[in-house]
């Protein structure tokens, strides 16, 4: 081959590397291109998310998280679960490191509450784990190219088989797995220094004082919520089971995130509460053959199959 063969070979091989490909996508833990993300393009793990339409040009100068001692969400550090498994949350700040898969969440949650009744920020350095005490930080680590970045994690989940940590979309993208979705990473707890221990507590809302106009209102919805209660306890029928909490939020959480993300469902998700306990539900159905066939779509989604109860 010549010299001028060879010049231009490698000006196409330049220009290549220097575009963002219109089709498919790298390699799993390919580094995110330097310059800003083209706002159409998705590459997030959960179904129909993606960055935002508008991407901030210095996504890279945002700082990584600065840990300091939080009082944990006492919500957050209940026993729960989600799809048949068991999870027993930390209840303090401890040690903690793990290797495993690591997604994004974006634009479909941007602006949801998380599981400490924040709302999501996809611009903001934070994570969801399904055990992590509820605040606490982390050092999320690369494997493939040694990136690392800290973050707060402030939310429940990926509740999805072979996933240990779902990072805003910022996070992903300082870490370099935007494109590929995911990749596999080390998860490392930071305690930080100068206390002993992080303690739950309790979050109280502040207290209000109630106009005429507002206790008016305020009746109403509680009628109307109680009517709504009473309408969901007299549902019978073929359910699936998806997640039980000790705590209503924390189920309604989970019924937001996943009616965003399986946003195929045509039957609703209902909570059940008794026995001390908050029952995440899908249906009803009319035969458990229909509701298998939907349990087998969510188990290609999840990873993990919902139970088949009758109620």
């Amino acid at each position: 081959m010549n010299r001028l063969a060879l010049i231009f070979l490698s000006a196409l091989l330049f220009a290549g590397c220097g575009s963002i490909p219109k089709s498919g996508s790298p390699e799993p833990g390919e580094p995110a291109p330097s310059s800003k993300p083209s706002p159409k393009k998705g590459g997030g793990y959960y179904q129909d998310d993606g960055p935002a339409d508008e991407i901030p040009a210095n996504l890279e100068d945002i700082p990584d998280a600065q840990p300091v001692w939080e009082p944990l969400h006492k919500p957050a550090t209940r026993p729960y679960e989600v799809l048949g498994r068991q999870y027993a949350p930390h209840t303090s700040v401890r040690p903690y490191k793990a290797r495993g898969i690591a997604s994004w969440y974006g634009k479909k949650f941007h602006g949801k509450k998380t599981s400490t009744g924040e709302t999501y920020d996809m611009f903001a350095m934070t994570a969801a784990h399904t055990i992590l005490a509820l605040p606490s930080y982390v050092r999320v680590t690369h494997l493939r190219n040694g990136k690392s970045v800290v973050v707060r994690v402030n939310d429940r989940g990926p509740f999805h088989a072979g996933r240990i940590i779902d990072l805003s979309y910022v996070a992903a993208h300082k870490l370099g797995i935007i494109h590929s979705g995911s990749s596999e990473v080390e998860v490392e707890a930071i305690i930080p220094s100068g206390s002993a221990q992080a303690t739950p507590s309790r979050q109280q809302a502040p207290v209000q004082t109630a106009t005429p106009e507002g206790r008016d209102g305020l009746a109403e919805l509680m009628s109307r919520l109680e009517k709504e209660e009473r309408q969901t306890a007299a549902l019978k029928g073929v359910f699936l089971q998806i997640g039980a909490f000790a705590n209503a939020d924390n189920a309604e959480n989970l019924r937001n995130r996943l009616a965003s993300e399986l946003d195929w469902l045509t039957e609703p998700l209902h909570i059940f509460a008794g026995g001390g306990m908050h029952r995440l539900q899908l249906g009803p159905y009319a035969s458990r053959d229909e509701a298998q066939r939907v349990a087998e779509r969510i188990q290609q989604s999840l990873g993990t199959k919902p139970a088949v109860v009758i109620r």
